[in-house]
């Protein structure tokens, strides 16, 4: 089996992935806005989904089109970041449970939570975005996607942790 083909796989499996993130995602969102839950940042999040889109199919566009060579110790080193990322995300998940969704829906009086991730890192989930954004890609050289997501995402990131510290502070 080819190696585009391998990464088509991999590209394939982590949108299968996203797939389950989402149905995660609603069905805690529906709960959390039927406790009182206050959405903020709104605006952003078509810009989100589109850019996670837009990650997985630009890889597979450029190793389509650019055909780039991959590297071994690329292949290797991306594919552990990749699945340290999954790893974490899903940490994050498990973590905070229903309060969990893609969206930043805060429950007036829900406790805000400290312990998994959250005791090392403030917004240790978009560690992991940050990590898959570029990993995925390079797997298979598709650098290209690597940095214009990595830089897009960087815009995002800041007007994303902005609204959800703002959100947050609604907590404390």
């Amino acid at each position: 089996m080819s190696g585009e083909v391998l990464f088509t796989v991999l590209v394939l499996a982590v949108g299968l992935e996203r797939v389950a993130e989402l149905l995660v995602s609603h069905r805690n969102a529906v709960r959390s806005i039927a406790r009182g839950g206050v959405e903020a940042g709104r605006g952003h999040y078509p810009f989100m989904v589109a850019l996670h889109t837009g990650l997985l199919v630009g890889a597979l566009v450029e190793v389509r089109v650019r055909q780039p060579d991959a590297v071994p110790a690329l292949v290797w080193t991306m594919l552990a970041l990749v699945a340290a990322s999954q790893t974490l995300r899903w940490w994050c998940v498990a973590t905070l449970g229903r309060q969990w969704n893609t969206r930043v829906i805060v429950v007036p009086g829900a406790a805000r939570v400290t312990g998994g991730p959250y005791r090392l890192l403030r917004h240790p989930n978009y560690l992991a975005v940050v990590v898959e954004g570029f990993a995925l890609p390079l797997v298979h050289s598709a650098w290209v996607t690597a940095v214009v997501f990595t830089v897009l995402n960087g815009f995002l990131l800041a007007t994303r942790v902005r609204a959800e510290d703002t959100a947050l502070a609604r907590l404390a």
